[in-house]
């Protein structure tokens, strides 16, 4: 399932709406490719069942049923809800080389990829809170 271009005009326009409402935290990290501090962000220890969406757009991103304890200090996942609604790009800061993960309904940032999960895809989501708002299970 991928997006259709009414879709993402949408998500487009809810993202420019929702930027005024975002913490200054939130700007830095989903629209300056920043990074939260580990341990110290809103779902790195989070349990509860649901939902996460990007905090910028509104698309859903990953279930709770993916998620893991990486022992890193931000949410991790195995898997995205829908694979079609990441974006990727190479990340080359701080000296090293990685695959960033960006909304693939905004472009914000998320976080970074790694091959080093668990079962069942061997993936690892590490993902910042502040990109994410957790909807409860409905």
């Amino acid at each position: 399932m991928s997006l259709s271009a009414e879709e993402r005009r949408d998500l487009l326009v809810r993202a420019a709406k929702t930027r005024r409402k975002l913490s200054p935290e939130q700007r830095a990290i989903i629209f300056d490719q920043g990074t939260e501090a580990p341990f110290k962000n809103k779902y790195w220890d989070c349990h509860d069942e649901g939902t996460y969406t990007c905090a910028s757009c509104g698309l859903p991103l990953f279930s709770s049923e993916s998620k893991y304890d990486s022992e890193t200090g931000w949410p991790a996942f195995h898997s995205p809800i829908e694979a079609s609604f990441l974006l990727y790009r190479e990340d080359t800061s701080h000296g090293m080389t990685r695959r960033e993960v960006v909304c693939g309904g905004c472009g914000g940032n998320l976080g970074h990829v790694f091959e080093d999960g668990p079962r069942p895809t061997g993936m690892r989501y590490c993902i910042n809170s502040a990109s994410l708002n957790l909807e409860g299970r409905k």
